[in-house]
């Protein structure tokens, strides 16, 4: 479990992890990297996880997943982010089983659904990757860190990178992939985990997953230009919002779903390009 401030939430996903319908034992390992709420005061005083602390600045995914892996005892390896709370007692049982049954397994991952408070634009989101009707069966590729497991031996044959601050669940599923593994989803596995980000947030976190992904991206940046990718597949996401908005009855959100829409869409535009740049790939 990493953690970052999360102390509004983490007590929920430390009871949900405990309160499992699960036969044997669960270790729980979280890796801090300085958190200044009171998210250390919680962990210690319940007591039941083993806490690792990292200073605050140090934080990149790849090293702290991978540390969890070399510190666990056991050898089925299970993320969960620390504010993503089990929504019943058989997320684990139903996180492991598509492992469990599969000789080539590789990850899977849990179902997400949204707090309440989640904003519709945000929502909408969740419903798209996450969903009974999920978009996300037609892209190229989807996958979650947020509440996912794998097996001892499927990290050490596929290390997750260790230097992207962004994106590292894609990039390591796919590689995972291309090794001839499998990534499951376990739909019956669901955790309860959302973010309400601001504009600036949304633009900053669509700049960096687009950076890291442009490391292996087939896509030349000529393709990710201002006036069709931006303008006009702002455009089809507004439509999209809207008619998510009027089914479920939320159409006040649409103004602001336009607003993220167009930060997402400009900050993955200056993101492939940077991305192409930082790793040096002609243009």
């Amino acid at each position: 479990m990493r953690s970052f401030n999360e102390g509004w939430a983490i007590q929920g996903s430390i009871d949900g992890v405990f309160q499992q319908d699960f036969e044997g034992d669960i270790e729980l390992i979280i890796i801090d990297s300085g958190s200044s709420d009171d998210s250390i005061q919680i962990i210690q005083r319940d007591g039941r996880a083993k806490l690792i602390q990292i200073p605050l600045g140090t934080y990149v995914p790849g090293p702290v997943l991978n540390m969890g892996a070399r510190e666990a005892s056991h050898d089925w390896i299970v993320y969960l982010n620390a504010d993503a709370q089990p929504q019943d007692s058989s997320w684990l049982k139903e996180l492991l089983g598509p492992c469990l049954v599969d000789p080539k397994h590789g990850v899977a991952f849990s179902r997400q659904v949204p707090r309440s408070d989640c904003k519709a634009v945000y929502a909408h989101d969740y419903d798209r990757c996450f969903g009974p009707e999920r978009e996300s069966v037609n892209w190229d590729h989807f996958f979650s860190m947020v509440s996912c497991a794998t097996h001892r031996s499927v990290l050490e044959a596929v290390p997750i990178r260790e230097d992207l601050q962004y994106a590292e669940d894609d990039e390591w599923t796919r590689r995972l992939i291309r090794e001839g593994y499998q990534v499951h989803y376990a739909i019956a596995s669901v955790a309860i985990h959302s973010h309400n980000y601001s504009l600036r947030e949304s633009y900053k976190r669509s700049f960096g997953d687009a950076k890291a992904m442009a490391a292996t991206s087939e896509v030349h940046p000529k393709n990710v230009n201002l006036h069709y990718y931006v303008l006009l597949g702002w455009v089809k996401d507004a439509m999209r919002d809207l008619q998510w908005c009027l089914k479920h009855g939320r159409l006040m959100g649409i103004f602001y779903a336009a607003m993220v829409r167009l930060a997402q869409r400009l900050g993955r535009r200056a993101g492939h390009h940077a991305g192409w740049k930082h790793y040096q790939r002609e243009i």
